[in-house]
């Protein structure tokens, strides 16, 4: 008991010390071990009870004091006294007034609360509560103040760095936490490094400094509030603003950073002067400025691409090291094909696909990667499709391929007053007529490959599955398989307006398609198999006769 006799005694010193040197408001600390006093008080002596926690500056110790009406009859016992029991003990007090009573607590006091239960312990009732209470008073005050400058703390922290959130922080490795996390000395306070803000193959030590982008000041967090991280695209960024005064100065800005941590980042750079080259000014003096850069994200490659306004020439610069020989643009679906030679064709695509998956997340357009055979390839392929339309011949099919239909259900699924612009389409009439018989040679060739399946051996895959539904094309199997439509299955149990929304295709044409998917399971594919083992019932007789 004399260890808790000395914390309370003291608690009055160490409000003032801790008020000085923390920088909070002496009334503050005051009134929250008030709070947490009265809070323990109440759950010792009960709730219904009317109770008052009040500083003594004079003793430094919170006094505890229990207030009770004087009635002419008792409802209430814990929070009333009967007139008669009031004279009883010698109290000159009328009807309706409020009698205060301190409870002594504090081990020093102990002399007065065993007089005070000889005098008035059967109005009071506290002696048994008391003792318990006593016990757990000192603590209570002590842990309060403790998490009060705690929280005070949090707040001075997060008022200064509060305003360095997206910028660069200097700091040094201290220690490591469960989990992977890096503690880091910022001076002032500790900042986190979590494991999923580290950068792949970065290692770290105590002592080792540190140059970290503030992701985020998190007042709530447990732990340290200032968020780091080492994998950020704006550290890239950062670094760079920080290395090159045309862009700190606002004559160069970076447009757009993509980076793979760790690997490799490119950003997209211009400028506002049209004297100063942003590409150039980055790069530095034999490359000093991005080298600068390189070393403090410890060797990742930094590709520098002029912006450009026109988004193929853009994505041109993007793609680079590759040479790009063609560009064909789909506004629609936002996708871009690149055509490169041969040769290029794994430099365009990157180990990994990390160049051309780089350049998309750069120039936020989809990017598609094809070799200049494969070009061909497809090009012969699509002319041959288009003329399978009743009426179009090679030299009309070339020319409709050249105003960018490359496919049957392109025609089937243009509008008018695009299919007007194809020589020999003079009206919407002519227009109206080619759609139609794009969209029968469509369900011809589309018969013909089912009648095929019937006849062979292997097993069909889920991608030959998918261009048996009615009104798929390539595009469209490009577009179901790029949101996640794998199977037919996928396509029949999907809600026609979520797969027009996930698909892009438009809910007339993904009202059709899922149908489409469910006809084919209840119809086709029932056929394909029925033929298929009526042929392997018929070859299997043939061999036994």
């Amino acid at each position: 008991m004399a260890q808790a006799t000395t914390t309370v005694e003291d608690l009055g010193l160490i409000v003032e010390q801790v008020a000085q040197e923390k920088g909070i408001d002496k009334q503050i600390l005051i009134d929250t071990m008030e709070a947490a006093i009265l809070k323990a008080a109440q759950a010792a002596f009960g709730q219904s009870r009317e109770l008052e926690a009040r500083f003594n500056d004079e003793t430094g110790q919170i006094d505890l004091f229990q207030y009770m009406t004087v009635v002419e009859e008792v409802d209430e016992p814990e929070r009333e006294i009967s007139i008669e029991d009031a004279k009883k003990h010698g109290l000159d007090a009328e009807e309706g007034e409020e009698l205060g009573f301190q409870v002594f607590w504090h081990p020093k006091d102990a002399d007065r609360a065993r007089q005070q239960d000889k005098e008035f312990g059967d109005l009071l009732k506290i002696k048994q509560a008391r003792s318990q209470f006593g016990r757990i008073a000192a603590q209570t005050a002590k842990q309060v103040l403790l998490q009060r400058v705690r929280d005070a703390e949090r707040d001075l922290i997060y008022n200064e760095y509060k305003d360095r959130k997206g910028q660069l922080i200097r700091g040094i490795i201290r220690r490591f936490e469960k989990g992977h996390n890096v503690i880091v000395d910022l001076g002032r306070t500790e900042g986190v490094l979590p494991y999923r803000e580290q950068t792949p193959r970065e290692t770290y030590r105590p002592g080792d400094r540190v140059v970290a982008y503030v992701k985020d000041i998190d007042r709530e967090a447990r732990g340290p509030i200032v968020i780091l991280s080492r994998s950020a695209p704006s550290l890239v960024e950062k670094l760079f603003e920080a290395e090159v005064p045309e862009i700190y100065e606002g004559i160069v800005k970076i447009v757009a950073v993509a980076r793979e941590a760790g690997s490799r980042s490119k950003i997209a750079v211009t400028t506002r002067d049209s004297d100063v080259d942003p590409v150039g000014a980055c790069v530095g003096i034999k490359g000093s400025r991005v080298q600068a850069v390189v070393q403090e994200l410890r060797g990742e490659k930094i590709d520098i691409v002029p912006y450009d306004r026109d988004p193929a020439r853009y994505v041109i610069a993007a793609i680079q090291p590759a040479e790009v020989n063609k560009v064909i643009v789909d506004e629609a679906d936002h996708r871009m094909e690149l055509v490169v030679p041969d040769e290029k064709l794994s430099l365009a695509i990157g180990r990994k696909g990390q160049n051309v998956r780089l350049a998309s997340q750069l120039t936020a357009w989809k990017l598609d990667i094809i070799s200049e055979s494969k070009f061909k390839q497809m090009e012969e392929e699509a002319l041959a499709a288009l003329r399978e339309i009743d009426g179009i011949d090679d030299e009309l099919a070339k020319q409709m391929y050249r105003l960018g239909f490359r496919a049957l259900e392109e025609i089937a699924e243009a509008a008018v007053d695009e299919l007007v612009t194809i020589p020999g389409v003079e009206d919407i009439a002519a227009a109206e007529d080619l759609k139609a018989r794009a969209e029968g040679t469509m369900e011809r060739l589309r018969q013909s490959r089912l009648a095929e399946a019937t006849s062979r051996a292997e097993s069909l895959s889920d991608r030959d599955m998918l261009r048996f539904v009615r009104g798929v094309g390539l595009r469209t199997l490009h577009l179901l398989e790029e949101s996640g439509y794998r199977t037919v299955q996928d396509l029949a149990r999907e809600d026609p307006d979520r797969l027009a929304i996930k698909s892009g295709l438009g809910i007339k044409k993904a009202r059709m398609v899922q149908m489409g998917a469910v006809q084919f399971l209840e119809n086709d594919l029932l056929e394909i198999e029925a033929a298929r083992r009526a042929a392997r019932a018929s070859a299997e007789q043939g061999t036994a006769d």
